[in-house]
């Protein structure tokens, strides 16, 4: 189910679709009994942190909210697992590299602290009505299928991956590097980019732990590599053929300096390890944004 505000029901394929907020019990309930649905996957969320520092109430209401409210119907209809889409902006600008689940929780944006609300309110969920459940803390999400049939729609993303394929494509003007002065090696922040193809199986693989009795826990999803902006922008030239026009801005509020991911836990717990790297990644993208340029359509 999907309130449809940013989705495309061409997305899905034959994919039943619910047209519904996750906050509307009844049709929650409703989905629960149809579909006799015994766990949950739970994306439904904003996510562009800049947006948050602008309107950081939508974000409490929607996420977290929402979720408070997802959570109170699943319970009550005896759904007792469920994987949570949470983000590696739990832990904001982390005091060591790279960051393991242990590291400390002090996100630096609404966004990332939605994140982080949600994630406690689940453990008393199972603490108290046995609800369990596995957060995955995704680092950065980008790509399409590697056929480039499925990918996302980028009419309101903010997130460089599509961004660089919009400036590419000549669907947007000149892309905008936000920072250059970080204590990084290029100046530009960096970040661990992680398939949604290798995100998809870590889903199944955390479903698969609770199936299997595995007690509620958090996990980082990335692959352990950070590449900065510039890094990222001369990897999708090399896919795209051509140069991509940048041109240099300052810092954004609530984007830490860097971030990537100690995978060991998602290897042990899930037996993950992700199959696809930065090129792969990029090229990706690009073979589903230079096909469909306007995305799912209308």
């Amino acid at each position: 189910m999907d309130t449809m505000e940013f989705g495309h029901a061409a997305a899905l394929g034959d994919t039943p679709l619910v047209v519904a907020d996750i906050a509307a019990r009844e049709a929650v309930a409703q989905v629960v009994r149809d579909y006799d649905v015994d766990a949950g996957m739970h994306f439904a969320a904003y996510k562009a942190a800049g947006e948050s520092m602008e309107r950081p109430g939508r974000y409490f209401h929607n996420n977290v909210a929402g979720t408070a409210a997802l959570l109170e119907t699943l319970a009550q209809l005896g759904v007792s697992r469920i994987i949570f889409s949470s983000s590696c902006a739990v832990y904001g600008t982390p005091d060591q590299l790279p960051v393991s689940e242990d590291s400390a929780i002090r996100p630096e944006s609404p966004y990332g602290e939605s994140k982080a609300i949600i994630e406690r309110i689940m453990s008393w969920y199972d603490s108290c009505l046995g609800l369990r459940s596995v957060s995955l803390r995704y680092f950065n999400a980008a790509g399409a299928w590697l056929d480039g049939s499925i990918g996302e729609d980028w009419a309101v993303t903010l997130n460089l991956v599509p961004l660089i394929m919009k400036s590419a494509l000549g669907r947007r003007g000149t892309l905008q590097v936000f920072g250059t002065d970080y204590p990084t090696p290029d100046g530009t922040a960096i970040r661990d980019y992680v398939h949604v193809i290798d995100l998809a199986e870590a889903h199944l693989k955390a479903l698969e732990l609770l199936e299997n009795g595995g007690e509620s826990t958090a996990v980082n999803l990335g692959t352990g590599v950070g590449s900065s902006v510039f890094e990222v922008l001369a990897s999708a030239e090399k896919a795209i053929g051509h140069q991509v026009p940048y041109e240099l801005a300052s810092r954004r509020s609530g984007d830490p300096v860097a971030l990537y991911s100690d995978g060991g836990r998602a290897r042990t717990l899930l037996a993950w390890n992700p199959r696809h790297g930065l090129d792969e990644i990029v090229s990706s993208a690009w073979a589903w944004h230079s096909t469909h340029p306007d995305g799912f359509g209308n």
